[in-house]
């Protein structure tokens, strides 16, 4: 490894870590655009999911009080085999285009959001809507990663306070990537490489972590929809792009 790889690595996760910390999801969206400009996406892809678990995990923590089991277990129980069910289109649709399709949506969706003053609520649909977006992320998940979407667009929706989100869609993510961490494990791509660039993201992680739990202490309801409203509409972005070049 040379220094220049481990300060990229490092400055990457610390970044990622912060995001993480702040919104509850983003690592990926952060990482990357560091990762990639010095490790191969084989190695990116483990790595991001392992660096989201434990940023994740962290910060969680900061909204254990406000997890509602039976508010969660529909957002899990029908993410789950959404997965499996996600990489089977892929034998129909490239990832790359669902990626597009997925980013053109978010780009529109968080323009209007956040041009309008005043955000919508959505009452109906109960469990079972829940569980339908839930399955939506794990489709997404399976097919091009990105399970997050979805669900964190639907507990805004929902009109949520802001611990309330995080206890679900945090979780969601977690049973999400945890599946995709055993996948990555059965089909042999978690390599001593991956550990050695993990020992050199741990530091980073956990202290930007720390830093973006803090710095989300501060934030109110209101200020923390449009921080989830402009990440999301910068991965909307970030999708299009890469895929259009």
């Amino acid at each position: 490894m040379t220094l220049t790889l481990v300060l990229t690595v490092g400055l990457g996760a610390l970044a990622a870590g912060y995001v993480t910390g702040l919104a509850g999801f983003g690592t990926g969206l952060i990482a990357l655009g560091f990762w990639l400009h010095v490790i191969d996406p084989l190695l990116a892809a483990p790595l991001v999911v392992i660096c989201s678990l434990i940023a994740q995990t962290q910060s969680l923590f900061t909204v254990r009080h406000a997890v509602n089991i039976p508010r969660l277990w529909p957002f899990i129980l029908g993410g789950l085999p959404g997965v499996p069910f996600g990489a089977l289109v892929l034998d129909y649709m490239e990832a790359g285009t669902f990626r597009a399709i997925l980013g053109v949506f978010l780009v529109l969706y968080t323009s209007f959001m956040l041009w309008n003053r005043s955000f919508p609520m959505i009452a109906w649909g109960g469990r079972t809507a829940d569980a339908v977006v839930g399955f939506g992320g794990g489709v997404l998940g399976g097919t091009a990663g990105l399970s997050g979407p979805l669900p964190t667009i639907w507990c805004g929706l929902r009109g949520w306070a802001k611990d309330e989100q995080r206890a679900v869609f945090q979780p969601f993510n977690l049973a999400i990537l945890l599946w995709a961490l055993v996948a990555y494990w059965a089909l042999g791509v978690l390599t001593e490489e991956v550990g050695w660039l993990t020992l050199v993201c741990l530091p980073g992680t956990l202290l930007g972590a720390r830093l973006g739990v803090r710095s989300y202490g501060r934030v109110n309801d209101r200020q923390f929809r449009i921080i989830v409203l402009w990440l999301l509409f910068a991965s909307g972005a970030a999708l299009t792009l890469s895929n259009a070049f």
